[in-house]
């Protein structure tokens, strides 16, 4: 077994040094991550943080003893624990079908509520370590929140002390969540007993949403003992229009052993990806994300849209999650927003006659990072004056969604920040070599 398991980490790494030039593979873009590069510390003072990963932003793991499987190939049952993202069977012509039928949802209309396939348990690895957010694999190929771990324990953190991490079932929304948001409090007064101060909650994308979700259901005075701030990096506060298509037509993200319809089976499974459409509070009800020759479908058209797509699910799993976080109140805490602007980022997508079964034709841009507009991430700034904790916007001009986490002029204000300096740039230029003082 263990040359077979050789054999696959060898195969994956192949696969992603193939594919590492593929921008639309998202995981790729990590695989080669930048090495810290970390000012000389301003002193020894190290205030603890916890990262609150995105969607897709840490490993997963299944355990199965399955009634029946989909395909001869599959595994009935398993004695242990194995890896089920990243799982290699994803990435082999028949071993999808495997990993899809181990990794879906089953959504119940009735209770409202989603459960895992038949058979499958699933978990998060590492719950307070950082291991499973600083790399999506246990073989360490694809890089995540590595770069900027390495950054602060050159600065004198201690991995799983004062750098920690928070990995959840990332396929669920908040509302059907709540064993983690019990663990995450938990360890917020955890660490702060031990390092006796307030933490820092760095999120990234939709994990940007957890953190404002959790935030939101704590009581003020529990926030000013044991919160010292939120860094939010790349948050979708409105909501993204990359998730329409994922669920119109599905996006295999670059992977060319895997269709895109295939891999909507799975995307279509998984709650959160209803819950980051764009928020119908937010974006003007005019505007049309899905155009097709015969209708053209904006926020106020998400019913037909599902019900024309043959997904009619997804239309109450959108009436379940919509107001989690929809009202974006503000969390009551310091807030450091910053995201990437200046990239030309898809906001409609246009199809032929043939939708939703085949990829957009063509698209309309406007501002963002390249995943998510600058006016969904840029709604942070209402927050300003809606509360009395300060709240502070930088712009990275140039900068794209992921790149956020481990960028060395985003780490070096980062730095500035946990080391007291709480004023930063309104904007940065990072097509510029210089990084901000």
């Amino acid at each position: 077994m263990a040359s077979v398991r050789h054999l696959c980490s060898v195969f994956l790494a192949v696969f992603l040094l193939g594919l590492h030039q593929s921008s639309g593979f998202w995981i790729i873009n990590v695989v080669f991550p930048p090495k810290a590069r970390t000012k000389p510390p301003a002193s020894n003072h190290t205030p603890p943080l916890i990262i609150v990963p995105g969607n897709l932003g840490n490993q997963l793991e299944a355990k199965i003893d399955k009634p029946t499987v989909v395909n001869w190939l599959c595994f009935r049952k398993t004695e242990s624990w194995f890896p089920l993202w990243i799982d290699l069977n994803m990435l082999l012509p028949l071993g999808v079908d495997c990993w899809i039928d181990n990794i879906r949802l089953v959504y119940n209309r009735t209770t409202r509520r989603s459960s895992n396939s038949p058979g499958v348990q699933v978990r998060a690895p590492g719950f307070g370590q950082t291991h499973s957010v600083e790399f999506l694999d246990p073989n360490k190929l694809a890089g995540y929140f590595h770069t900027m771990v390495q950054h602060l324990v050159n600065m004198g953190y201690t991995r799983n002390e004062t750098v920690r991490g928070a990995p959840y079932d990332w396929r669920l929304a908040p509302n059907e969540n709540a064993e983690y948001l019990t663990k995450l409090q938990d360890l917020v007064e955890e660490t702060y007993e031990k390092e006796q101060e307030p933490v820092y909650l760095v999120g990234h994308s939709m994990g940007c949403h957890y953190v404002l979700y959790f935030l939101n259901h704590q009581p003020q005075d529990w926030k000013d003992k044991y919160i010292k701030g939120f860094i939010s990096l790349g948050a979708p506060w409105g909501g993204a229009v990359k998730p329409l298509k994922v669920l119109v037509s599905g996006n295999n993200d670059g992977i060319p052993m895997i269709s895109n319809i295939k891999i909507r089976e799975e995307q279509r499974m998984a709650m959160t990806n209803p819950w980051m459409l764009p928020f119908d509070k937010h974006w003007p009800k005019d505007h049309v994300f899905i155009s097709t020759p015969t209708y053209n479908y904006t926020n106020q058209d998400y019913e037909r849209l599902f019900r024309d797509i043959n997904y009619e699910d997804g239309w109450y799993m959108w009436e379940d999650t919509k107001n989690l976080t929809g009202d974006l109140d503000p969390p009551g805490v310091e807030v450091w927003c910053m995201y990437g602007v200046g990239l030309p980022t898809p906001v409609t997508h246009i199809y032929n006659e043939e939708f939703p079964n085949v990829d957009p034709i063509d698209y309309v841009y406007a501002d963002g990072d390249d995943t998510v507009s600058s006016f969904s991430m840029g709604l942070c700034k209402r927050w300003i004056g809606q509360q009395e904790k300060p709240v502070h916007v930088t712009e990275f001009r140039g900068l794209t969604h992921l790149d956020i986490v481990f960028h060395e002029n985003v780490l070096s204000i980062i730095q500035d920040i946990l080391e007291g300096h709480s004023e930063t740039p309104t904007e940065v230029d990072v097509r510029k070599r210089d990084i901000p003082n």
